[in-house]
């Protein structure tokens, strides 16, 4: 059984979000996409759907929380080596992104970026050769 995953993520300003994203170079799945939402190829296995709020609203009983505010999730992806991590981070920063420092653990690279709506992506490169119970804290 293959598992796909789908990351729904409200938005503010759809097409703000797809320009920013369309800069990190990535693509948007046609038949997913209308004035409310949008379907953000990540990989063959990985999509983001971006909501516009109001849209997003109507999954869920709660209120939309404010994430330029509090965190509400990390959402992580994989690079294949660290110049893939800074290269995405830069790319993001370029179109507008925050970014913390970088972090090195020895056996894991990690940058991330703050979207256009405050959601907070860590990229991040993991030695599989590394020993992670061999780095000191």
């Amino acid at each position: 059984m293959t598992t796909k995953i789908f990351v729904n993520l409200p938005v503010q300003d759809l097409d703000r979000s797809v320009a920013f994203y369309t800069q990190l170079g990535y693509s948007f799945n046609a038949k997913f996409t209308d004035e409310n939402a949008t379907c953000m190829i990540v990989s063959d296995d990985i999509y983001v759907m971006l909501l516009v709020k109001p849209f997003f609203q109507t999954f869920v009983s709660k209120p939309i929380g404010d994430a330029h505010q509090n965190v509400l999730a990390i959402l992580s992806i994989n690079a294949e080596d660290r110049a893939g991590v800074d290269a995405l981070v830069e790319k993001a920063i370029a179109a507008g992104a925050k970014s913390p420092e970088a972090k090195d653990y020895g056996f894991m690279y990690q940058r991330g970026y703050e979207d256009p709506d405050g959601h907070q992506w860590e990229v991040f490169y993991m030695d599989p050769d590394a020993d992670p119970s061999a780095v000191q804290g």
